[in-house]
């Protein structure tokens, strides 16, 4: 079992355990987002407004705009070999980075919790147990899946990607012979504020990916293209998101009484009775499993990533040599999820389709923020470079607490509301807009600015740029800085450029470190 399941957790991934190609992020995205739930977040375009032909353009803008930030954080995997909210602490703080941290659990759990929802009606009606057992049944396939791990993700989406295109390929042309396509497109009255609702929709969907999409890039061997890791996944997400999303769009101008509220149904049926009804069951629950467990898989990372943080120095991290998590506690997290988002799942399912829209809407004024933070301090700040052990160390460069940070979010936070439409709040500006919703644009502009500026005077949190001689992380092609790592000659350089104030220990410390084969900072470089 060693040999399947996943071993590491929050540590750095070894070089010599890295392995794939920038494409397995295409079929990843592509199969995690030909799904039931997308399908319904393009048809909410529809039932709160927007007609089809607008609908699908604000989609395509939404899940472009989005699509790219979230890609951007996935570029940060294979350069780092970590997993993407571990890196929230080199903006936050090792313990400061708690509170986004703990938002994106709840994140998390909410996806869980709603694509149980709709997966169980699939599983219940396949199985004939009924829905609730359906979800129960659909959460407990899902923490196994979880549990084993990375390997076992990616073949899940290798499988969906093929299977769920097959599927949704045969739905759309079963929609189209019940529906002219140039008369549902007729309509080209714009609307401001339904169109921009339909960005919103869908920026929000990718937008959601950001802060574990590098979870699933992190095993790529080092010296992979940033820009095929950012295209493949890009490509592979908008592909799927705007496929699904533009049959949720149609479905409901074509059938808005029959589709809204009995989604599955309503997929089912149009894909027609006996074998093919049963395959269609599947397909649905098969795209829900493998969103579910990179849900699952995600949150598991963020617990683990939170409750570390509060242990000091020597955290896995630092240790770079695997999780020192027992399989019995790598379990514990994983069940944890799985309760709390089936009891949500249950408690929620009756209402559905309007929770879900506001939940997607919300969750845009926390994270948008967080992902403008993160982009500006690793792009243009620390210019991809992370000093790795100071990562798990509260005492380290990047401190426990960043006040500066976490300002910034919090104002990013704030300068949203006026701007936000959403049933638990809506902004004073919003009526001025014709009920339209920026406060996305908002939170990605606000901080992104806000941090920049005030984040590049603390220099003493970034590590010092590489001389020429060293500069070849820059070439994927060269493996210098990762050859250098075995010799303590070139940690001992490195830590003292790293850090001016501490010289002989440091390099002792930087020998011992390289005698065991401990990541260095600089290695991130490499």
């Amino acid at each position: 079992m060693a040999g399947v399941v996943e071993q590491h957790s929050i540590d750095v991934v070894p070089d010599d355990e890295r392995h794939g190609s920038a494409v397995s992020q295409f079929t990843l995205w592509l199969g995690a987002n030909l799904q039931i739930t997308a399908v319904v977040t393009g048809a909410l375009a529809v039932v709160f407004g927007a007609n089809a032909f607008w609908s699908l353009i604000g989609l395509l803008l939404g899940n472009l705009l989005g699509g790219a930030v979230m890609a951007l954080h996935s570029a940060q995997g294979p350069r780092l070999g970590l997993p993407q909210m571990i890196t929230s602490r080199a903006q936050f703080g090792v313990r400061g980075a708690a509170v986004p941290l703990a938002l994106v659990i709840v994140m998390y759990i909410g996806f869980f919790a709603s694509g149980s929802v709709l997966a169980g009606q699939a599983v219940g009606e396949l199985t004939h147990l009924g829905e609730t057992p359906g979800i129960v049944v659909f959460a407990a396939a899902t923490a196994v899946a979880a549990a084993v791990g990375y390997r076992l993700i990616h073949i899940l989406g290798r499988i969906a990607a093929l299977v769920c295109a097959l599927a949704f390929l045969y739905l759309g042309i079963r929609l189209l012979h019940r529906a002219d396509l140039g008369t549902l497109l007729a309509d080209h009255r714009f609307a401001l504020p339904v169109f921009l609702l339909a960005v919103s929709l869908a920026a929000s969907w990718q937008l959601a990916f950001g802060p574990y999409v590098a979870d699933y890039s992190r095993y790529l061997p080092r010296h992979t293209s940033a820009r095929a890791t950012f295209g493949w996944t890009l490509a592979g997400s908008v592909l799927g998101s705007q496929w699904s999303m533009s049959f949720g769009a149609l479905a409901a101008a074509a059938a808005p009484t029959a589709f809204v509220g009995h989604e599955v149904g309503y997929v089912v049926g149009l894909g027609g009775g006996g074998l093919i009804a049963s395959f269609l069951f599947f397909v649905i629950a098969l795209g829900k499993l493998t969103i579910n467990v990179l849900n699952t898989y995600g949150g598991f990372m963020s617990l683990v990533t939170s409750v570390s943080g509060f242990r000091g120095p020597g955290t896995p991290p630092a240790e770079g040599r695997g999780s020192t998590l027992s399989p019995r506690g790598r379990s514990t997290y994983i069940a944890g999820i799985m309760v709390v988002g089936t009891a949500v799942a249950l408690l929620g399912k009756d209402s559905f389709l309007t929770s879900f829209k506001d939940f997607l809407l919300f969750l845009l004024t926390f994270f948008t923020p967080w992902s403008a933070i993160n982009l500006v301090d690793y792009y243009l700040l620390s210019k991809e470079r992370y000093d790795v052990p100071a990562l798990s160390d509260p005492t380290g460069r990047y401190g426990a607490w960043n006040v500066r940070a976490l300002t910034v979010y919090a104002v990013g936070v704030l300068a949203q509301l006026p701007f936000l439409a959403s049933a638990f709040y809506t902004g004073p500006l919003v009526a001025r807009l014709g009920g339209a919703d920026i406060s996305w644009l908002v939170g990605l502009a606000v901080p992104a600015v806000l941090y920049w500026l005030t984040a590049r005077r603390d220099t003493a949190r970034l590590l010092p740029a590489p001389t020429a001689d060293r500069n070849h992380h820059t070439d994927p092609d060269h493996h210098t800085d990762q050859d250098h790592d075995a010799d303590p000659d070139h940690h001992t350089d490195q830590d003292r450029d790293a850090d001016p104030d501490q010289h002989a220990d440091q390099a002792d410390q930087a020998a011992d470190q390289a005698s065991r084969g401990e990541e260095r900072p600089a290695g991130l470089g490499g």
